[in-house]
């Protein structure tokens, strides 16, 4: 993320961090998926429920990428709920729309 942002600052849409940030842990030959789907158990059924997370860092780290003014408490919610339903204990919610990048990693654990 540090890399990341170093190189190309803020302001830029949550996609190309993402691309970007995935092209920074192959480099680091760290295992890493993108748009993960996250089914949702409801009752005695699994729904498709097109709920993706940004990154899936060595299976135990989900990382939610954003591009905003500031992060608001829906998106901590909403990766909390990430987390829950996917099994992950560890998140990383990262604002890439900010000066220094340290002021815009809020790390999780559920």
């Amino acid at each position: 993320m540090f890399a990341v942002h170093s190189e190309l600052g803020p302001g830029l849409l949550e996609s190309v961090s993402e691309t970007c940030l995935a092209y920074e842990l192959h480099q680091r030959e760290l295992t890493w998926v993108r748009q993960v789907t996250i089914p949702i158990t409801y009752g005695n059924i699994r729904l498709e429920s097109g709920l993706r997370l940004d990154l899936v860092v060595d299976n135990c780290v989900a990382v939610e990428l954003k591009a905003v003014e500031a992060l608001a408490a829906v998106h901590t919610a909403q990766m909390l709920t990430y987390l829950k339903l996917s099994g992950l204990r560890l998140g990383l919610l990262v604002n890439f729309n900010v000066l220094l990048i340290e002021d815009g990693i809020k790390r999780l654990v559920r």
